[in-house]
């Protein structure tokens, strides 16, 4: 997206008081919200034309999963990136939805203020969970980890350490500015060695470099 143009939203959520309000507050904060429906078969052929940057997405839906949804919305809308707002904290339901894709999760409780960051940040290309999730999703695929060790002689390209570093964070969750302000690196040195990591392992965005990072343990 260029500088100026307002990140395009889709609302998808049954309750209707529930799915106006985030509308609201997401117009009134600036973002163009592009579509709202309470239903996911119909997110996913909405979306396909009203072309989300994020789509803001709750997990139980009158028809379809949220999880069925983040399937059909990756297959239909190429680079959508998916925050899901839920009510539900639990384990095997935040699994689930990252699993299937999503690139955050966030409880309903959350603060608007903590929303309508978080989908600033997914636009961005973060990860963003309610604190204490990203513990759980990280401590999770950590222990279903097949490979302990990423830069084994087993045809892996192998990262310098300061790639492998800035990796560490990815994993952790942390925005680019945040690595950057970690390591003493400006925001460009960063979003290089990202771009550098992603190109030697054929990866294609954050979201996948994440579920690599967290797969391999490396947020130890």
């Amino acid at each position: 997206m260029s500088t100026g143009t307002p990140i395009r939203v889709m609302v998808v959520d049954d309750h209707p008081m529930w799915r106006e309000g985030v509308a609201r507050d997401l117009t009134e904060a600036g973002y163009a919200v592009v579509a709202t429906t309470g239903e996911g078969r119909q997110a996913v052929r909405i979306a396909a034309a009203a072309r989300p940057d994020v789509v803001v997405l709750d997990l139980q839906l009158p028809d379809i999963s949220g999880v069925e949804v983040i399937d059909g919305l990756v297959g239909r809308v190429p680079g959508v990136r998916v925050l899901m707002l839920s009510a539900s904290g639990e384990q095997q339901s935040v699994l689930d939805a990252v699993k299937a894709g999503a690139s955050g999760y966030l409880v309903k409780s959350a603060a608007p203020e903590e929303f309508l960051e978080a989908v600033r940040r997914t636009a961005a290309g973060d990860t963003v969970f309610t604190p204490g999730l990203a513990g759980l999703v990280l401590g999770e695929y950590r222990r279903l980890a097949a490979v302990p060790d990423p830069v084994e002689d087993d045809g892996t390209p192998r990262l310098t350490d300061r790639e492998t570093e800035v990796l560490r964070l990815v994993a952790k969750g942390l925005s680019y500015k945040q690595i950057a302000e970690r390591l003493g690196l400006s925001h460009r040195t960063v979003q290089n060695h990202v771009q550098n990591t992603l190109g030697k392992l054929q990866l294609h965005n954050r979201v996948e470099l994440t579920r690599y990072a967290i797969e391999q343990g490396l947020d130890n």
